[in-house]
């Protein structure tokens, strides 16, 4: 599988692009006016507890005040004598904090619609084979490193290097980027990443709340950090000044990859070398075509994102189950690629095409969890329930693509349809005569869009005229044309 990555450096906003075998799987945005805050470390002032929601309120800085619950102020302990499935006991938020107190933050989920950044006391330091917790013994590894062998000598390694050197000590998880990593270059992390934690110390003392103390890596650095692997083919930007300031990056903690990394200097826009414009504005559609003629539509609402499978125009070759199973696993190849495409988060509801044969069943579930295991975001999935739905989660901690790049619309306020222009007319007769009933007039002016006058003057002419004859008035109209379909107005003259 060929991986390559491209980057467009803009002033206004940097483009990341996760191409393999040729076609977008990722894309990330962040733009200078409004970038992403997770990572980043606070110290802020809590202004409101919330005893009720067993949350408080902190000010960081922002606009909106910031949301911590009471889980994420101190680790959840657990009775000794509770088995391990037990839920675990929640402390009142009020033996936590108190309005006024200052308190040292991290965010982990970015300001999404009307909601403010999810907080937690559990701050972690990232760098390229570690995560870094201060105040934590324990060491953790990424499940995606499944060789038993190699999660031990990883873990021995990095417990042996924190027993070794003071100056190391801490809890640590090891991350997916690790495998296969010497000695030195896990220790070389280690200490990168305590004397960072040194300096975020030494800000927490100085500064006063509300204040960052630490901000996370930019997009294009990030992306070194994170989403190189040893299957990366290319790393390309056509930049030469973040260029730069990567392979300074590259050379100082990723060594191995500098080979990899390349300026872009073509006249043609990087992001048209794989068709990545053409990809991102089709990931602003509900409808996902497949190659065989079925489709996808995907609704993305506030409390969850739906998906519907459809066999459209593919009709199959030998019988109606085949046909349905063919469509269903292509369906969740291209799912689990939207999902990463789109960044879509939080429940996630999947209504495969009704399937009756078990076996197939199993196989389209299978496909879905296989195309999975290949998302940077933590994901949980459900069987097939008796409606025929898979459920499942995928973590959120940034706006999706579509939340970026878009707003609702002005015109339908959100709805993503407008009332026909009969609907209006049918509006209009109401409205002129429950005016007639409250006023006293000559004639009447409806000032409305194109399509509704022309319908009123068209197909709605009888109605009006039957109008006019049973209040004993004129009705008159004008075409306004910077009205939308569903504006109008009435005007006694």
């Amino acid at each position: 599988m060929s991986e390559e990555i491209l980057i467009n450096v803009t002033p206004v906003e940097t483009r990341v692009a996760l191409v393999e075998n040729g076609m977008l799987q990722e894309a990330y945005i962040e733009r200078t006016s409004r970038k992403g805050i997770v990572g980043n470390i606070y110290k802020g002032k809590v202004v409101r507890v919330l005893p009720g929601m067993e949350a408080a309120f902190v000010d960081i800085g922002l606009e909106r005040a910031a949301f911590i619950h009471a889980s994420d102020v101190v680790p959840v302990q657990q009775p000794p004598n509770e088995p391990a499935d037990a839920p675990k006991t929640v402390p009142d938020i009020r033996t936590l904090l108190r309005e006024g107190q200052s308190l040292v933050v991290q965010v982990t989920k970015d300001p999404i619609g009307t909601k403010g950044a999810r907080l937690t006391t559990q701050l972690s330091i990232p760098s390229r084979y570690l995560v870094f917790m201060p105040g934590v013994t324990h060491v953790g590894i990424s499940q995606r490193i499944e060789d038993e062998n190699e999660r031990s000598r990883l873990k021995a390694l990095v417990e042996e290097g924190a027993a070794a050197d003071p100056e190391v000590s801490g809890g640590f998880i090891i991350r997916t980027a690790a495998e296969a990593a010497s000695a030195e270059e896990l220790l070389g992390d280690m200490i990168y990443l305590h004397r960072l934690n040194q300096a975020i110390e030494e800000r927490i003392t100085r500064c006063q709340a509300p204040a960052v103390v630490y901000q996370d890596l930019p997009l294009f650095i990030r992306t070194i950090r994170d989403l190189i692997r040893p299957q990366t083919e290319k790393v390309r930007i056509d930049s030469r000044e973040s260029h730069q300031r990567v392979m300074e990056f590259v050379n100082e903690f990723v060594t191995e990859f500098s080979d990899k990394v390349e300026y872009y200097p073509g006249e043609r826009p990087i992001f048209d070398l794989y068709s990545v414009e053409d990809e991102i504005q089709k990931a602003l559609s509900r409808k996902v075509q497949l190659k065989s003629g079925g489709y996808v539509i995907i609704d993305q609402t506030e409390a969850m994102t739906t998906i519907d499978i459809n066999t459209g125009a593919f009709v199959g070759h030998r019988n109606l189950e085949e046909t349905i199973f063919k469509t269903n696993l292509e369906a969740a190849r291209a799912i689990s690629r939207q999902l990463r495409l789109r960044n879509l988060g939080g429940i996630i509801i999947i209504d495969f095409i009704d399937m009756y044969d078990s076996e197939h069943q199993r196989q389209v579930h299978r496909m879905l969890e296989k195309m999975l295991e290949r998302d940077h975001a933590k994901t949980k999935i459900t069987g097939v329930s008796e409606l025929g739905l898979v459920e499942m989660t995928r973590k959120r901690t940034t706006e999706s693509l579509g939340q970026i790049l878009c707003e609702p619309c002005p015109i339908c306020d959100g709805r993503g349809f407008l009332k026909t222009s009969e609907t209006v007319c049918y509006e209009v007769f109401r409205e002129i005569l429950r005016i007639n009933r409250a006023y006293d007039a000559e004639s009447y002016l409806v000032m409305a869009s194109q399509s509704v006058v022309d319908r009123l003057l068209d197909e709605e002419s009888d109605n009006v005229a039957d109008l006019e004859t049973f209040i004993s008035k004129t009705i008159r109209f004008q075409v306004e044309p910077f009205y939308s379909q569903e504006q109008y107005d009435v005007v006694l003259l």
